[in-house]
């Protein structure tokens, strides 16, 4: 590789590499299929097999491929693997791998809608789309973020902002003693936790309030832990209530807990990163009741609608008060259409956007929403079909109820007593399943006890692929 000018590399050899780049990956999604799914190498492996410094002269890109595959590859957790089950699915699909090819090359940068007017505005119509498909109301404005993290981060912001827009210029030292308080399910999410650290708010000052027998978190406590700050002269300020949490996939009752927020005038944000794209299936659309009256929600194409990571779909009921709190407009970043237009940098504290919105654009006119419903309810079938297997065998336990498409369940051998041994026995059933490299499955604590879960969502999954789990825990169950 040796341009003949001091420019970006000639058009016909971009163009034969990239003709080379996805013929390998072309080909990279079928033999991928036979490398384990859970990466083997040993941790310093892939460093040591790199140069310790960069090449002072130009390296073909057809060598540069061949140490990806040779060096990297092998280092690769197979995330768009049939046999990943493991946490919640990655949002591969080859209409969003494409999608994303282009975003790179077009290279958009949307912090001014002058910057790129088609990204500024597909954006607003790509998260209409998907709003409607939830069959939500036109009072959200959306936009889109990196990850679920990111978008509690801003809720939490402009629900501070709401009760004390002040803290934005004098800081919370201003304020007084006073301490302000959020409110959770204890099986919220870990982003909450350090959103309120990040926001300087306390990490003691994140309430997090006990769930039912289902997992979910109860509104009669939460009310009560509101009354009970109140009364200790505390700030109550908001709630971030769940729709599919990270162990068990569970749902709050969102419209009991937006009860206690209107009550008590507490911004309601709800989480619904995994499950919330269930709710374009009609049948699963009470999964996201009372989400209507939330202040904000959040819902990530990339993990559960085959869109690539990263891209998480926000809403707010008051995007007016989110600009509020975060917009900062420079002089050399001021237009004249700003009266006319909608600037995405108003909307967080991160100044460059990058053209996700084309991403989520390609991927549901790829599909279609029929295509995708198709899809999430194979999954959902698959998660059931698996659990019956549990629920028929005297030797395996389910903890908790199906939820979309996630199953939690144990091994119970008679002769492994309950509490420590019973605990160790999973966490070693679980490693011997991972090490065989056909499947990749993550784990939970409930009530003490180690939980094995298993998560359908991948794109290329098919029942052979669950059968071969399932058959897998058995033999191996019998061997530990």
């Amino acid at each position: 590789m040796k341009p003949a000018s001091l420019g970006d590399l000639p058009p016909d050899e971009f163009r034969s590499d990239g003709h080379r780049l996805v013929d390998w990956l072309a080909e990279y999604l079928q033999w991928s299929l036979e490398n384990p799914v859970l990466s083997k190498v040993k941790p310093g492996a892939i460093r040591s097999a790199l140069p310790a410094d960069a090449p002072e002269e130009a390296e073909p890109f057809e060598r540069i491929l061949d140490d990806f595959e040779r060096v990297l590859v092998p280092g690769l957790t197979q995330w768009n693997h049939p046999g990943y089950f493991a946490y919640f699915p990655c949002g591969f699909s080859m209409p969003g791998a494409l999608a994303d090819f282009l975003s790179t090359a077009v290279s958009q940068q949307a912090m001014l809608w002058r910057t790129s007017p088609a990204a500024t505005e597909l954006e607003e119509v790509a998260l209409s789309w998907l709003r409607r498909a939830l069959c939500l109301p036109e009072v959200f404005e959306g936009v889109i973020y990196d990850t679920a993290s990111t978008a509690v981060l801003h809720a939490l912001a402009t629900a501070r902002h709401a009760l004390a827009p002040e803290v934005r210029t004098s800081g919370l030292t201003g304020r007084g003693r006073a301490a302000f308080r959020v409110y959770c399910s204890e099986h919220a999410h870990s982003s909450v936790d350090k959103a309120v650290i990040v926001l300087g708010l306390g990490h003691e000052n994140l309430r997090r309030i006990p769930a039912d027998a289902e997992f979910r978190m109860r509104a009669d406590l939460l009310a009560a832990a509101v009354a009970d700050d109140r009364r200790a002269g505390r700030l109550p300020l908001a709630v971030v209530a769940t729709v599919g949490t990270t162990s068990v996939a569970s749902v709050d009752p969102v419209p009991a807990v937006a009860d206690v927020c209107a009550r008590e005038r507490l911004w309601l944000h709800v989480d619904a990163a995994y499950a919330g794209t269930a709710a374009i299936l009609p049948e699963f659309r009470a999964a996201i009741d009372g989400m209507d009256r939330a202040d904000s929600f959040v819902v990530n194409p990339h993990k559960w609608m085959f869109t690539p990571f990263d891209l998480s779909a926000f809403y707010c009921r008051r995007m007016d008060l989110l600009r509020a709190a975060f917009a900062l407009t420079p002089e050399y970043l001021k237009t004249s259409e700003t009266s006319d237009v909608r600037n995405l940098m108003d909307t967080g504290f991160q100044l460059g956007r990058r053209f996700r919105a084309l991403k989520l654009w390609i991927v549901m006119r790829s599909f279609g929403l029929e295509g995708i419903r198709a899809r999430l309810r194979e999954h959902v079938r698959l998660a059931r079909l698996f659990a019956s297997w549990v629920d028929a065998d005297a030797g395996f336990e389910r903890i908790a109820p199906v939820s979309f498409g996630v199953v939690c369940f144990r091994a119970v051998p008679r002769d492994v007593p309950e509490g420590a041994p019973l605990n160790s026995y999973n966490e070693r059933l679980l490693q011997a399943l991972n090490d065989t490299g056909d499947v990749f499955l993550s784990h939970t604590s409930l009530g003490g006890r180690y939980v094995i879960r298993l998560a359908v969502g991948n794109i290329r999954t098919t029942e052979t692929e669950v059968r071969r789990a399932w058959d897998q825990l058995n033999v191996l169950s019998r061997s530990i």
